[in-house]
């Protein structure tokens, strides 16, 4: 036995009475719990079906083992005969255990691929609320200049449905999204108004200022419409007078905001985006007792989706580098109530951060539930599994499992980096969370 308290064992000699560990996800094996003490011969087979080589078990918790039976035992030969075991015959009763394992095995594949249908159709999901979103925001800026109140309420539809869904879920997911092309300038206020409004939920906030929060995210830029291309997206190499010019677009949004005929809450958050606690940022440098909670929330929310997804896509950073960026170099300049609830919801891991699990495999952090964020769900490289049916790995559900670090996607093998599929663009949105214990074996 192992100094840990646990060994292992083949599963030809798994028996009843044994206390098993399966060092898998909750997706990848039948059973209500992946620790559990075996009680009869049909878990025995189910076990044995699901291609491990060995199988953990805790020998303290274990029933102790059966001695053998003297050899001169009759019932011991009885039993043997009864069961086919001394001889080449095989009794009427043993095929009834064939059957039931071949049914074991059915039942496995077909379970496998209910849960693969299962997270495409999640993913594709998200997917087209996403894209839907993006549609809604390239309207909203056809409509401004003639329709400013029909822009208006395009806006407010979109955001009222999703704060209706956000705050119909218990908890809700942080999904990454399949890799979006597209122009980064609808992308990005997409982006920030889905994370602004979960972290507005996190942060207790009411239905009436998230709906308001939501529209200052989603037009928060809008003011760059009114800008020379050039000066749109932030260039380190910028002259004084072309940041200047920059930075206008703050105030041209606020005035697109009031054309539109949008509240003074909406309007003010959207002044705020780029006000920083310390004072630093533009364009009023106001101090952070005069920001308000919307504009300290889009704020963070911006300048993290920004250092995801620079103008610059070379310039980007993995998405647990950007938070660990802003805890470690920025945290000063934003709220610290504010931040340390974003970090909560997003996890140390983000959506997008690629990984090395504690066993060595490689991953992609694909969700995490903004209740539980030590605990995400991963994509795992597994050679001997076909890209398109690989199992989404959950670790709430794997506690064998765990995250040792995260790397950049350019150090990962080239398979692995095939395999996983790294976004160049990290794009989010969300979904009603699993709660497993709510559920025995499946979402």
């Amino acid at each position: 036995m192992m100094d840990s308290g646990y060994d292992f064992m083949t599963p030809d000699k798994l028996r009843i009475g044994l206390y098993v560990e399966l060092q898998l996800g909750w997706m990848s094996h039948p059973f209500p719990k992946g620790s559990f003490k075996i009680t009869n011969q049909r878990q025995i087979e189910t076990l044995r079906t699901l291609g491990l080589a060995r199988i953990r078990y805790i020998p303290a918790r274990s029933d102790p083992a059966p001695p053998d039976p003297p050899a001169d035992d009759p019932g011991a030969a009885q039993d043997e005969s009864q069961h086919g075991l001394g001889s080449g015959t095989m009794v009427g009763d043993e095929l009834p255990q064939v059957d039931a394992r071949e049914d074991d095995a059915q039942r496995l594949r077909r379970e496998h691929a209910q849960l693969i249908q299962a997270q495409h159709e999640s993913l594709a999901r998200c997917d087209k609320q996403f894209d839907a979103a993006l549609r809604q925001y390239h309207q909203v800026l056809e409509q401004i200049t003639q329709a400013p109140a029909d822009a208006a309420a395009t806006c407010g539809q979109l955001v009222e449905s999703l704060v209706s869904d956000m705050l119909g879920q218990s908890e809700s997911s942080i999904q990454l999204l399949s890799e979006t092309t597209g122009d980064r300038a609808w992308m990005h206020p997409v982006n920030v108004t889905v994370l602004s409004l979960l972290l507005g939920k996190a942060l207790g906030m009411p239905a009436h200022e998230l709906q308001a929060l939501g529209v200052a995210a989603f037009l928060h830029d809008v003011g760059k419409t009114r800008l020379p291309d050039r000066a749109r997206l932030a260039d380190v190499n910028f002259a004084p007078t072309e940041y200047r010019v920059y930075q206008s677009h703050v105030a041209h949004g606020v005035a697109i905001a009031m054309q539109m005929g949008l509240s003074s809450e909406v309007q003010r958050t959207i002044a705020e985006h780029h006000e920083l606690m310390d004072s630093s940022g533009f364009p009023r440098q106001t101090a952070g007792a005069d920001l308000s909670l919307g504009g300290k929330v889009l704020a963070l929310v911006n300048r993290y989706e920004n250092l995801c997804n620079p103008p610059r896509p070379a310039a980007a950073v993995t998405p647990h580098e950007a938070l660990s960026m802003i805890f470690s170099q920025m945290k000063a300049r934003f709220d610290i109530t504010v931040l340390a609830a974003f970090i909560r919801m997003m996890g140390v891991y983000p959506p997008g951060s690629v990984v090395q699990l504690s066993d060595g495999r490689f991953a992609l952090v694909v969700s995490v539930n903004s209740a539980r964020p030590l605990k995400p769900r991963v994509l795992v490289h597994e050679p001997s599994v076909p890209k398109e049916d690989a199992l989404i790995l959950n670790l709430e559900q794997a506690p064998a499992s765990g995250i040792r670090r995260s790397l950049r996607p350019d150090t990962l093998p080239r398979a692995a980096i095939h395999y996983l599929s790294p976004r160049l663009r990290i794009c989010y949105f969300f979904e009603q969370a699993f709660d497993p214990a709510r559920s025995e074996a499946r979402p």
